[in-house]
Formats: C-alpha cells, sequence, structure tokens
C-alpha cells in the first residue's frame, strides 16, 4: 500500500465521470468581478465565530539531543472512539459548515453540474472470457455498479470486430452483484477484487465496509448468487486469484497492515484449515501475488522499496508448493510472466535502473536470455505476454509508448526483441495504459485519454496492426473537445534539470497575459506516474476560466527511475522545489500571477502541498490538501503505525541522525511558522489506514496556532470513509463540487463571495 490518492487520476481508486450543465458564465471574455459582494462578506466574515482551537497538552519527543513539542499528540487515538478527540473533529466539521454555509446553494448548483456531465444508465467496454462477455453496468440515480454477463453467440476467435450482441434478439443480461444492494446498510462499501473461475461457474471478490481497506473475501455461485463457503476475513483486496476452480490465493496482513501471508483456500474448507504458503517475517518487506497471462502460473513477489524475489506456483500441479524464481539481492527488484516454456523477467538494478526484459527456460531458471537491454532514456514499465506477442509498456519524454513485438514460436529459440511497432496517439500529451486481453488472441486492448479527450477503450490487431474504438467515456452537456488546449511546457529548476508541466485551458476563454486562475496539482512520491488524463469535474474550473495544471515533479517516475530516485531519501526537498520552480516558472510566464494561484496535492501530494506552504506561502492564493502526509517524522519514528517499516527505504529511517535531521527540515508539522499563510483548506478519513486523520488535525491546530494572518484556514473529516472518501459515485462528486467552491470563493469567483 502506499500514501497516495487523488482527485486527478493515479491509480487505484477513481470515478472519472462528469456532468454537464449550461455554463454559469458561457460568454464572458473574463471572469467576473464581485466587488460588492466582497464588502457584504467581509461583514459575514466578522460575525463568524472563532474557529475551534485544539487544546494543548505538553508532549515532548526527544532524539539525537533534539527536542520536539507537540503539543496536539492527544489527538492521535488508534481506537478513533476517544470521545474529546471525535468532539473536536465534529467541532472542525461544523465550522467548516458554517464558513461555506454561503454558498452551499452555488456548491450544490456546482455539483448538479458536475452530475448532469455524466450518462447515468451506462455500461463498461465487455470483456470476453470463453463463452461470456463480463463487463459493468450503471443505473440512473444508484451509487455504485453491477456486475453483469451475457453468453457469446459467436463462437469464432475473438477479433477486434468482436461486438457483444445488445437488443431484444441478444441472449439476456445476468446481474451477477448488485453492489447498490449490498450497499444499503452500510455508510460506505467498496468492491476490491472481483475474479470468475476458470469455468466462469464461481465468482470471488473482495469487499470493504469501513473505508480501511481491511477486506472479506466471498465466494458466490454466479449464477444465483449463492453463497459458496464461508467468507474469508483479514485479506488484502488487489491479491486474489483462482488456481483451479476450487481453489483460492489470498494474501492477508499483520497488526500494521503489512501483506506478511499467502494463503491457499480449498472451498470445500473453513478458512483456520487454509495452508499458508509463505510467511514474510522481514517488516521491510511486503508480498504481492498475481497470476500470468496464460493463467498457468502464480507468482507472489515479496517486496521492499528497492528489493524483491519471487516464487512460482504451477497450478495444475496443485502442489501447493513455492518455487524460487529470482533471489533476493539487494537493488534488484524484478516482475515475472509466463509464456510457452519460459518465463519472461523484467528487471531492475543500480545498473540497469530503467530495467531491461530477460527471458529463462521453465526448467532452467537460471539461463538468462537479454530480450531488451537497458536504455538510458527509456524505462520499461510494464508487459503483457500472449501467445504468438509480447505488448511493451515504456517511457519515453515523460510520456508513456505501447510498442509490440512479434514472438517466436514455442518450438523456436528466443532472442532479441527486433522490429518493434509503436501504436501512435492523437495528443500530444496523453495517458496511455495497457488492458485486460485474452491470452490466447491476437488482440490487446488499451485505454487512452488526454486531458481533453475522455478515456476511451480500444482493441489493437497485433497482425493486421489497426485499432478499433470499443468505447468512449460520454460528457453530456455540449462537450466538445476541440473547444480545449492541451500543451506541455518545461520549467528549469535550479541545478538545471527541466521539469515537465502538462497544461489544459479552453482555448476561447483563456488570456494567457498573467490575468487567469490556474490550479497546480502535484504528487511526487513512489515512483508514481501522475499522467495527462482526462478528469470531467475539471471542467467547471477550466470552462469558468481556470487554467488546470500537473506539475510532473521529481519523486514520481514520469521521466524513468532516475526520476524518482532524485525525489526520495536525502533528495526529498527536490519534489518541493521543483513544485516552486513550476509555479514560479508558470507567474513568470503569464499563464497566471501569485493573486491567482491555487495548488492542491493529496496523500504524499498533501505532503508536498504542506512543505511548499511552509517554503513560499507568499506564492499562493489557496491551497487544498488531502488526506496529507505531514507528520514525517513523528510517523516515521513509530513502526506500529501502517506502512511505516515498508516505507523507511522512501524517506529514511529517523532512527539514524542524518534522516532524522533532513525529515525534521521539510516535515509540515515540524515546519509551521509564524507567518502568513494563503487561505487553506485541508480533508481527512477518519478510518483511513495510509494517513492517520491526526495527521491534517494537528497540522490545522498548529497552524491556527501560529499563523499571523486572517485567511481561512478550514478542517473536514469524513467520519465514515477513509483514505479514498465516500464510496458512492455521486458522494465522490460532491467532494470535488465542495474543492472547487473553495477554491472559486477563495478567488472571489461566485456570487455571493462569502466569508473566505
Amino acid at each position: 500500500m502506499l500514501r497516495l490518492g487523488g482527485l486527478n487520476s493515479i491509480s487505484l481508486i477513481q470515478i472519472r465521470r462528469l456532468s454537464s450543465f449550461p455554463l454559469l458564465f458561457p460568454s464572458l471574455p473574463t471572469p467576473p468581478s464581485f466587488s460588492s459582494s466582497f464588502s457584504s462578506s467581509m461583514a459575514a466574515a466578522a460575525a463568524l465565530p472563532p474557529p475551534p482551537l485544539a487544546k494543548k497538552v505538553k508532549h515532548e519527543m526527544e532524539m539525537f539531543g533534539d527536542v520536539r513539542s507537540d503539543d496536539y499528540y492527544w489527538l492521535r487515538d488508534d481506537s478513533r472512539s476517544d470521545p474529546d478527540v471525535l468532539s473536536h473533529l465534529k467541532k472542525e466539521n461544523d465550522y467548516t459548515d458554517l464558513v461555506m454555509a454561503g454558498v452551499k446553494s452555488f456548491e450544490d448548483e456546482l455539483y448538479t453540474e458536475i452530475r448532469g456531465r455524466i450518462q447515468e444508465d451506462d455500461i463498461s467496454a465487455p470483456t470476453r472470457k470463453g463463452q461470456y462477455y463480463y463487463y459493468k453496468r450503471t443505473l440512473k440515480g444508484k451509487e455504485y455498479v453491477q456486475y453483469c454477463r451475457r453468453l457469446v453467440t459467436n463462437e469464432s476467435s475473438v477479433s477486434v470486430y468482436d461486438i457483444m450482441p445488445m437488443g431484444p434478439e441478444a441472449p439476456a443480461e445476468h446481474v451477477i452483484l448488485d453492489e447498490n444492494i449490498k450497499a444499503q446498510e452500510y455508510d460506505y462499501y467498496s468492491i476490491g477484487a472481483f475474479k470468475v473461475s476458470p469455468d466462469n461457474n464461481l465468482v470471488a471478490y473482495a469487499e470493504d465496509t469501513k473505508g480501511n481497506e481491511i477486506y472479506t473475501i466471498h465466494v458466490i455461485n454466479a449464477e444465483n448468487g449463492s453463497a459458496v463457503g464461508k467468507p474469508l476475513v483479514g485479506a488484502l483486496t488487489s491479491y486474489l486469484e483462482w488456481a483451479g476452480n476450487d481453489t483460492l490465493v489470498y494474501v492477508t496482513m499483520d497488526a500494521i497492515l503489512r501483506p506478511d501471508k499467502v494463503w491457499l483456500h480449498k472451498l470445500s474448507s473453513d478458512q483456520s484449515s487454509d495452508h499458508c504458503l509463505y510467511h514474510e517475517e522481514d517488516e521491510m518487506f511486503s508480498l504481492a501475488l498475481y497470476a500470468s497471462e496464460s493463467k498457468q502460473y502464480l507468482f507472489v513477489s515479496s517486496d521492499s522499496k528497492n528489493t524483491n524475489f519471487i516464487f512460482y506456483l504451477e497450478i495444475s500441479k496443485q502442489e501447493a508448493v513455492l518455487m524460487p524464481l529470482t533471489t533476493r539481492v539487494y537493488g534488484i527488484d524484478s516482475s515475472a510472466s509466463h509464456r510457452g516454456n519460459h518465463f519472461f523477467i523484467k528487471r531492475r538494478s543500480e545498473e540497469y535502473y530503467n530495467s531491461e526484459l530477460v527471458a529463462c527456460p521453465v526448467d532452467g531458471v537460471s539461463e538468462v536470455t537479454v530480450l531488451l537491454p537497458h536504455r538510458e532514456s527509456v524505462k520499461i514499465q510494464d508487459i503483457q505476454l500472449f501467445n504468438d506477442h509480447i505488448v511493451v509498456c515504456e517511457r519515453e519524454g515523460g510520456l508513456p509508448k505501447l510498442t509490440v513485438y512479434d514472438l517466436p514460436t514455442a518450438s523456436e529459440a528466443i532472442g532479441r526483441l527486433q522490429g518493434g511497432r509503436e501504436i501512435s496517439f492523437i495528443d500530444p500529451i496523453y495517458s496511455a495504459e495497457l488492458e485486460e486481453s485474452q491470452f490466447s488472441s491476437k488482440i490487446v486492448r488499451f485505454s487512452y485519454s488526454s486531458m481533453r479527450m475522455p478515456p476511451s477503450m480500444y482493441d489493437y490487431d497485433m497482425d493486421m496492426h489497426i485499432s478499433v474504438l470499443k468505447k468512449t467515456e460520454t460528457v453530456l452537456g455540449g462537450f466538445d473537445a476541440s473547444n480545449y488546449v492541451t500543451e506541455r511546457q518545461w520549467a528549469v529548476a535550479s541545478d538545471g534539470t527541466r521539469v515537465p508541466i502538462s497544461l489544459l485551458y479552453r482555448k476561447n476563454l483563456a488570456r494567457l497575459d498573467g490575468s487567469d486562475p490556474l490550479l497546480l496539482y502535484g504528487y511526487g512520491s513512489y515512483e508514481v506516474c501522475i499522467d495527462p488524463s482526462f478528469v470531467a469535474s475539471r471542467l467547471s474550473l477550466v470552462d469558468r476560466g481556470f487554467i488546470y495544471a500537473i506539475a510532473h515533479i521529481r519523486g514520481g517516475g514520469e521521466m524513468g527511475r532516475q526520476w524518482y530516485e532524485n525525489g526520495k531519501l536525502l533528495k526529498k526537498r527536490n519534489t518541493f522545489t521543483d513544485f516552486i520552480t513550476c509555479a514560479e516558472y508558470l507567474v513568470e510566464n503569464k499563464y497566471c500571477s501569485k493573486e491567482k494561484l491555487c495548488i492542491n496535492g493529496r496523500s504524499a501530494g498533501g505532503l508536498l502541498i504542506g512543505a511548499v506552504l511552509n517554503m513560499r506561502p507568499d506564492l499562493f492564493k489557496a491551497a487544498v490538501a488531502g488526506v496529507p502526509f505531514v507528520d514525517v517524522v513523528t510517523t516515521m519514528l513509530d513502526p506500529s503505525i501502517p506502512l511505516t517499516t515498508s516505507e523507511w527505504e522512501e524517506w529514511g529511517d529517523p532512527r539514524q541522525r542524518e534522516y532524522y535531521f533532513y525529515m525534521k527540515s521539510y516535515s509540515p508539522v515540524d515546519n509551521v511558522k509564524s507567518q502568513n499563510y494563503p487561505k487553506i483548506l485541508v480533508t481527512a478519513g477518519l478510518n483511513d489506514p495510509r494517513v492517520m486523520y491526526s495527521e491534517p488535525a494537528k497540522f490545522v491546530a498548529k497552524m491556527r496556532e501560529m499563523k499571523t494572518d486572517d485567511n481561512v484556514l478550514l478542517f473536514k473529516c469524513e467520519l465514515g470513509a477513509g483514505h479514498f472518501s465516500k464510496s458512492g459515485r455521486f458522494e465522490k462528486l460532491k467532494e470535488a463540487a465542495f474543492t472547487y467552491a473553495f477554491i472559486l470563493k477563495a478567488l472571489d469567483m461566485i456570487p455571493p463571495v462569502s466569508s473566505l
């Protein structure tokens, strides 16, 4: 697990659906002024009660002769049930509601606008598995999805033109699972893994009903929904695989939520009798589980931030014994797959830091053949194997690219890959990712979007070299991609490093003379790539004249492995100075001014926001820090907190003097100063296992104590959610509407301007 997340694009949990409503200011060439409203809002501000102040309880921590005082340490409550803590959080929420009450009607209008861009009744691009098409359906007015399937009527091999039959003559749609029904009795509901058995008769799915990312696995009959056996508790959602039609392999976590054990479960047995395939006792390492595209092998990897080693399990043998594939050597990091008589391994080291691709015989794993050598300017990010092809996802110049290579037959010798065909894309900056495809097919599926082009699914015929569009996300409300401009700029850091910036703006509203409002997003950790993808909710800012920008700062992975290495451990400050450099570049080049510059980051990106607010508060008008990781030293000194031990290789181990003082130099809680700060919104989730709610709570409390300005500082803690906010698709849009309402208020861009 990582401290990640965002309104932007990473990863794992994201709803990229949006709505449409008539633009508030459809024909205005410049943002409107509300000076009269502003005057009345100042009077309203004087009438507001003071913000809640957390009580101070003396607490000192000493390390290396250095004493840190933390008068708000009492806000940490591992049980999340302390009455004083809950009372304080509720007071913060009440104060936030009170301050934002003046624009509640606008916030509601904004939410209606965002939601109105969604085609609420829709289906995902179907995926064919055996005799069925599988897909997800959303229903009008419903928060959650249905998992559905239809029988295949055309038994011919899957082709790029394969289309699921629809209409009255098509096979009936079968709803396997309806999240809307399951979620009725919970405030929070999320399904993670959803795995269909090889014979299509059963489904295993993992559900979280609290937002704490601890999942329960259920197995049901795919046809009638009846339960098969008892649920499996304490699981990690991402790591669940079938090993035949009657066996599951899954991963559980220890007390600090570190994935430490992988289990084999027979459906006819109780969880207490499950066989532990491997127990990782080293607190620096966490387990991962995945299946080969051929579905003949399962791989278990034990990973730290710099090192991993891999075992494999041959499914057909059912011996329940893991065999070693790679060895544990510090600095060597690998991932594996299988095809024919060979394992394919992508591996990285200090020598080949952008990874190389090799193959080894199944019956002789030490005999390695290099298929793609290491290249300084090209990072191998992922691969997808097929019977006759391999698709390699690479990164070059800060952007992904997909390259297809032909493979020799299983009986032919395997050697260096030659003559790859790169799939071409439309926009100058974009996002492209490999999607699940059938191993026996000649079709690879990939997703594509850009900051102005909605997400689309394509099937690419690797023999015919053609792409066919299978599905484009519908954006209602008269959306026209040609009305928007995307571009890439490069800011130059003080050490000469060129930092890419992705930009989106509406071409008939942006003046690019310094008077435009701008929202700058950043992350910069864990080697995560924040690619310039489409998020429809941004239109509610961009259509009001905003420029939306992403700073691809060091600590992320956009520019290759070294980009990450130069923004972690004792080089972490590069992440923050890169962001400041990007902000200064945008001001100097008239994309905005300091008075119109807003910033946003989430989780580890919230650390970024907290750090730059302490370093350069004069540079920004407003800031949003979502579930921010801001108490770095205290957290990383406490191995009882989830993620700490596994992340010493990301941030450093402050039990060592050098790392302690370096972390302290940027940790936001430890660097709040007596100075003016911009307008700030901070959010948290009470059940968050990645960033404890107490970190942002302490940050806000200390900032309220020390800041010298009258700018608003708001704290909103979701009491029934975790790291990724609320679970419903519309509830998530409400969070976006609230955040955007705060930003627009901060810039006096909505009537009436209230008390910000």
